[in-house]
This record gives C-alpha cells, structure tokens and sequence, in this order.
C-alpha cells in the first residue's frame, strides 16, 4: 500500500533559553518550505503546556532550560502528547545526557554546531520514525558506559550543588544525616574525585546529573 504524500508543514515546537539563539533558529528552520515553527518557549516547563495548545509533530528542546530540563519534558510529553516526537539539540554533547534522552522517549540527539540543513533533515527523518543521533554522541556513549550513580545519590548531588550543609541536605529530601553522608561518600566514591563539589562537577560532565 503507497502512503499518502503529506500535505500539511511539519509543524515544530521550539524550547530554547536563548533569545537570540531561539529566533535563529525558528527563522532558518521556517525559511524550510515544509517546515512551520509553530510555537516557542523558553522554559522547560512551558514545553508541555505549549505542546497541548499548538500539537507540535515535533519538539525540538534544548536541556538545560529553567523550570525544568529538556529531558524531564521529554519525558512527559511522551505521556501527555504521545503523538509529538522529541528532537534533543544541545551545546552539551555528552554521553550521560544521550543515553538519559532516550531513556526518555527521545527520538533524536544533536550537537548545536552542525548545519541548518543537518538539523531540517533530522526533523523529517523523527518525523518518519527513525532514530537520529550524532554519530560521534552515539560512539562515546557507548564506550562510556551507563551512570553508576543511584537515582538518590543523584538527588543528594544535586541538593549538595550551592554547598548545602548534610542536615540541609537531609531536610529536602526527607533522609536521615547520615544516610545523606552515605550517599554523598558513594558518589564521590564512584566518580573517583576527592569531595562532593568534585564529585558534582564531574557528575555534570558527563552528563549524569
């Protein structure tokens, strides 16, 4: 059976903090003759929202946004708006982050530095049900490894990130002190640094937290 030819502009969602990088963007991607840009935001947590009222096809997110991450609103948007596929487009080219996306329901991952007509490809190509990912992304990710870090050590890391005291950190998140210190001696621990602003750096590095 033939599939019908489509019709209609792909109708894109674009979630980036940057002003001026966001209307770059939405104006190299709109000068795409089936291509229409149909929403934007700033925000991560006005992706969702966005997406319900505009019913993008596809969502092109940025990751480290305010509100929430780019990776925790495709998460939900697979929920939510199952019908929308999510395109990660990030500075951060890091293996913890690639596998994270997809572990969320991503169905592409690229590295902001390639060309406009590299990233109009890859939206008609999620569009159509594959699977697009920096090739030089998918090798390190591989040989890198999963996040040895538990979910709570993540947490504690995370809590620990202004240099919050352990009984602070224990009082967010509803641990005991020294449960907070066992979790916080682990992470250092399995990211081979010397303290826990270290152990947060490298967590961040490679894309874990």
């Amino acid at each position: 059976m033939t599939e019908t030819p489509r019709t209609e502009p792909v109708r894109v969602l674009l979630a980036e903090d940057q002003g001026m990088m966001r209307g770059a963007l939405a104006l190299l991607l709109g000068m795409e003759d089936d291509l229409e840009v149909v929403a934007q935001v700033s925000a991560g947590d006005a992706i969702v929202e966005a997406a319900l009222a505009h019913r993008p096809d596809v969502a092109l997110l940025d990751i480290e946004l305010p509100g929430m991450s780019g990776l925790d609103a495709a998460a939900e948007l697979r929920v939510r708006v199952p019908g929308c596929r999510v395109l990660i487009l990030t500075t951060f080219g890091r293996p913890g982050y690639l596998r994270r996306a997809m572990e969320a329901g991503a169905a592409g991952f690229l590295v902001k530095d390639g060309p406009v007509e590299e990233l109009a490809a890859a939206v008609r190509r999620v569009l159509a049900g594959e699977q697009v990912v920096d090739p030089a992304l998918a090798m390190a990710a591989l040989s890198a490894g999963p996040n040895p870090l538990t979910p709570r050590e993540c947490d504690v890391l995370r809590s620990a990130a202004d240099g919050a005291a352990v009984a602070d950190i224990a009082a967010e998140l509803h641990l005991s002190e020294s449960t907070v210190r066992n979790y916080l001696s682990s992470a250092i621990g399995k990211t081979g640094t010397r303290n826990r602003t270290e152990a947060l750096r490298e967590a961040r590095h490679q894309g874990w937290l």
